[in-house]
């Protein structure tokens, strides 16, 4: 099986999972209890948030059996029941695969529910989607780090990799919050999205915080301090490099966005139509989503290196 199939496969599944925890947990922290009735939160759990739960679900079946046929030495085309009931038997990979399975059909069923407990779900699929995403950490490097050590290094990569969903999640919903349509400047949405945004400031310092403390952890697992000049001669350190540059990108577009761009967007709303400030915040948050995916890609395309090679 040709390698990028197992990124794009990898992809999928960091992608769906991360945004289904982050746009499911935004409304909670950056929404009023009136504003949740937005189309924001009626889009997430009508459409997006299923179609997320749904993709993940899939890349984590193509997923599984792509990683058992890797982890047996056969083809695609060998592998039959038996061989996945031994993976899931006796493979910590396998059983975490299947713990992932049972939380993303839990929270389908839970967008499928039809209640007027909007928060409740909102939580429950967050919760879910982060007991999903949390099963990553044993299909990657973590999982080869025995011990203590071993532990630390699995509880690092998840809060790494939840506090990274907050953050794409909140960029996803800003975009659908500052999105262009005819009206958008006159009608209450700008002003959920300048409150939100300003809210945001909080919640995304912490997420950088945790992102580049358990990135430092999880760095020195893999390649340790004394590595990292001989990572950076193999593709693995290569593209480490180009994930930490886009990560400082991302930063500096963070940092525009809350010290420049949205407090300009708050005067705006004061004193006028804020239909220029709206659309440089649109342009800014449009390439930090960009600068997001490209992230995800390279972590996917990482998780299948080694990093000593």
């Amino acid at each position: 099986m040709p390698e990028w199939v197992g990124i794009c496969i990898r992809f999928a599944q960091f992608a769906s999972q991360m945004l289904l925890v982050g746009i499911a947990a935004f409304p909670l922290y950056a929404l009023r209890s009136n504003e949740r009735a937005d189309a924001t939160v009626n889009l997430a759990l009508g459409a997006l948030l299923p179609i997320l739960a749904a993709i993940a679900l899939c890349a984590t079946v193509g997923g599984f059996i792509v990683m058992s046929a890797n982890m047996m030495g056969v083809t695609l085309a060998e592998i039959d029941g038996t061989m996945l009931l031994s993976m899931v038997s006796e493979t910590d990979a396998g059983r975490a695969a299947l713990g992932r399975l049972a939380a993303l059909v839990t929270a389908l069923l839970v967008l499928a529910w039809r209640t007027d407990r909007t928060g409740f779900r909102l939580c429950a699929v967050a919760v879910l989607g982060a007991v999903s995403l949390s099963t990553l950490v044993w299909s990657g490097h973590a999982a080869a780090t025995e011990g203590v050590a071993g532990t630390v290094h699995r509880v690092s990569d998840t809060v790494h990799m939840l506090s990274a969903a907050i953050w794409l999640g909140a960029i996803l919903c800003f975009l659908w919050l500052l999105r262009s349509s005819d009206g958008a400047a006159s009608s209450g949405r700008p002003a959920i999205a300048a409150r939100a945004l300003a809210q945001f400031g909080r919640i995304g310092t912490a997420c950088v915080a945790l992102i580049i403390a358990t990135g430092i952890v999880n760095g020195q697992m893999i390649v340790g301090w004394n590595g990292i000049g001989d990572s950076l001669a193999g593709p693995y350190g290569q593209l480490l490099f180009a994930k930490l540059a886009a990560f400082v990108a991302m930063l500096a577009l963070a940092a525009l966005n809350r010290w420049r761009l949205t407090p300009a967007l708050a005067n705006a709303r004061q004193t006028g139509e804020p239909r220029a400030e709206l659309m440089a915040m649109r342009r800014s948050v449009v390439v930090e989503a960009a600068t997001a995916a490209a992230i995800i890609a390279l972590v996917a395309w990482l998780g299948t290196l080694d990093p000593l090679a």
